[in-house]
């Protein structure tokens, strides 16, 4: 049988950076509520409040911000002033990845979330959805 050999990784893929440099990935969360009913304003919070404490408890990341949105459809990124901000400060260099509950609360229109992902992805920013 023959020995194999394993060549350790000299840049981590993440960050691009050496991998004997320590550098913590800037996150921020997008959070989004479609309504301005009240029940809704309990969703909106308790993200807001779920995703602090979700990048905050992980030690190689850093806490950028919460992006967020209320009472606005996810059909149009058009009107959604949180999440442009939360797109231009991605590409603006600020955030290396985008952490939000679903696909659907990211955009609902397909060509949007494709469009945009894949602009981010082009500068190195990564999008986890928890659901997906």
């Amino acid at each position: 049988m023959a020995n194999v050999i394993t060549i350790p990784a000299t840049m981590n893929r993440h960050t691009e950076s050496p991998m004997l440099e320590i550098k913590k990935r800037r996150v921020a969360a997008y959070a989004r509520v479609s309504t301005d009913h009240e029940e809704q304003q309990n969703s909106y919070q308790a993200q807001v409040d779920y995703y602090t404490k979700y990048i905050k408890e992980h030690d190689g990341w850093e806490f950028v911000a919460i992006y967020a949105d209320e009472g606005i459809t996810g059909c149009n990124t058009a009107k959604r002033e949180g999440f442009k901000n939360m797109i231009n400060d991605a590409l603006a260099g600020k955030i290396d990845l985008i952490v939000t509950k679903s696909v659907s609360r990211f955009a609902r229109n397909t060509v949007d979330s494709l469009t945009t992902i894949r602009k981010l992805k082009e500068n190195n920013i990564e999008c986890f959805f928890e659901k997906e």
